[in-house]
């Protein structure tokens, strides 16, 4: 009985954050046009565009191979891992011991990749364009990602998200690393979800787009894949700022029912928090030329390896 409710407990997480990722979006569009006193796109039509372009038929290039037709669904199941793992509402769940930052990283990178050569597989233009940007951006929100982790691990002994999540709610203290590690995964999550002022996601310029320039030769059920996968994306990056940087309310493995409507009742105000500041950034910054993405992302590289090398100087910070 207590295996059948842990898997139960654990399914609940990976419908949650895949029933959430859609009004995530919805929130952010919503907000940002009111922002800019516009009426805006109703919170639910992120939904609404899935279930039309899942119900649309799929247009495929004559020249689209095998990994073509099953890149979207690659994509999809790595992303989607990858989200269900972060712990949002409870610690300690049946498959926490795989959720690992650097587990978590690898999965975003093999979904990258797979991105990155269906971009290239049709042999369109824009494609080898995006392609080639995103690796490009890679290259540095990769090792600026593990010199988060290893700010976080040196601070909670552990590359766990469960036991970092414990952790900080027990010895929550205010330290300079971990400042300078929440600033570079910031930066980090605006370079991977294509966000301002890396990308604009609402417009398709030839001459600035990047994840779409890699997605405009897909079409119906593949497309709204890969729109879900981008979201999810979206809201993995937002529920592990909040499970490192903001644990608290998250439930523990063994708690009661209780506990665990807290808890997701503490992660749907996070991810409302997460979705309005990202909306406020980016409604006061302009979008950067694609040249200076790199040093947007270097200096992610360089708060990382700053906060690891004040974690080995003092422990104090």
């Amino acid at each position: 009985m207590g295996l059948i409710l842990d898997l139960a407990v654990q399914g609940v997480q990976m419908v949650l954050v895949l029933a959430l990722a859609p009004l995530l979006l919805g929130l952010t569009r919503k907000v940002k046009a009111r922002l800019l006193r516009r009426q805006g796109p109703s919170l639910l039509q992120p939904y609404r565009d899935l279930v039309r372009l899942a119900r649309k038929e799929v247009v495929l290039a004559e020249n689209a191979s095998w990994l073509f037709r099953s890149g979207p669904y690659m994509i999809f199941a790595a992303t989607w891992v990858a989200a269900a793992l972060v712990p949002t509402f409870a610690t300690g769940l049946h498959f926490s011991w795989t959720a690992d930052l650097i587990a978590i990283a690898a999965l975003l990178g093999t979904a990258r990749v797979f991105l990155a050569l269906v971009g290239m597989d049709v042999g369109t233009s824009f494609g080898g364009i995006g392609s080639s940007r995103e690796m490009m951006f890679a290259s540095l929100a990769e090792p600026a990602m593990i010199m988060i982790v290893f700010v976080v691990a040196l601070v909670a002994g552990s590359t766990q998200l469960s036991h970092i999540a414990i952790f900080m709610q027990e010895h929550a203290s205010l330290r300079v690393s971990l400042g300078l590690a929440l600033v570079a995964l910031v930066i980090v999550a605006l370079a991977e979800n294509a966000r301002i002022p890396v990308d604009n996601p609402a417009t398709h310029l030839e001459l600035t787009m990047v994840h779409e320039a890699m997605v405009l030769e897909y079409s119906g059920r593949h497309l709204a894949v890969i729109e879900l996968a981008a979201a999810l994306k979206l809201l993995l990056y937002v529920s592990l700022i909040g499970c490192i940087f903001f644990p608290w309310g998250i439930a523990s493995g063994e708690a009661g029912p209780t506990a665990y409507a807290i808890g997701v009742a503490t992660y749907l105000v996070k991810l409302a928090v997460g979705g309005f500041l990202l909306v406020v950034l980016e409604t006061s910054i302009a979008k950067m030329r694609v040249f200076r993405v790199p040093e947007f992302l270097g200096a992610a590289l360089m708060l990382g390896l700053l906060g690891t090398l004040l974690l080995f100087v003092s422990r104090t910070f």
